[in-house]
């Protein structure tokens, strides 16, 4: 059974929410995402909750869903599909909260093959490699195929394998990842969001992806 990655892209941090609708609608402009992962700004919890209730229509009109990063307590509050989490320290009290109200959760971070499989085990929607990490640098694209390739190969649970560069989405697709992510620089690129979102997909298109069993 063959299969097309998809994407998942990386929300710019931002704390005025016209301005974020506005970038969100220009990437949907460039074809098909499935989740759009947001920071939620810094201020009270009634700014923070206004900001996401007034993008949750925008990403949903487009056919994604939209995950909060980290913040899951905030998640049922705005309306949001779920979280993502940048770690996995606090996986299994993400997961209860989510469980509860029917509510996906993904984890990324995942620094050993250990700490994956036991995402994966409580129940994880999608495990993510390659992520850029806290002080702002980003795994090697030989550590991020690897990884992707092994967890494709042995696991069910969907794998997202974060591209840090455009020349990286088509080896990355054929890891036999299911999605490939996209950061927040993607936003400042000179030919603006929606070209980025375009030439991704088109690379996806046209890059062979490895054939699953069904």
């Amino acid at each position: 059974m063959t299969y097309t990655a998809r994407l998942v892209l990386f929300a710019p941090r931002e704390d005025n929410a016209e301005h974020m609708a506005a970038s969100l609608t220009a990437a949907f402009k460039g074809g098909r995402i499935d989740a759009v992962i947001m920071a939620l700004p810094d201020g009270d919890e009634r700014s923070q909750i206004n900001f996401a209730k007034a993008l949750v229509p925008v990403v949903h009109g487009a056919g994604a869903v939209l995950l909060i990063a980290d913040s899951f307590e905030m998640v049922a509050r705005t309306g949001a599909d779920g979280v993502h989490l940048s770690s996995p320290a606090r996986v299994v009290e993400a997961m209860a909260a989510m469980r509860r109200i029917d509510r996906s959760v993904g984890v990324g971070g995942l620094k050993a093959r250990h700490d994956a499989m036991e995402a994966a085990e409580l129940g994880a929607d999608y495990v993510m490699f390659g992520e850029t990490r806290p002080d702002g640098s980003v795994p090697t694209l030989s550590m991020v195929l690897e990884r992707a390739e092994w967890w494709a190969e042995l696991f069910n649970t969907p794998c997202v394998a974060y591209a840090s560069e455009q020349a990286h989405i088509a080896p990355l697709v054929a890891t036999g990842a299911e999605f490939i992510g996209l950061g927040p620089e993607s936003f400042n690129h000179p030919d603006g969001i929606g070209a980025v979102i375009a030439k991704a997909l088109a690379i996806i298109a046209e890059t062979p992806a490895p054939q699953r069993g069904e």
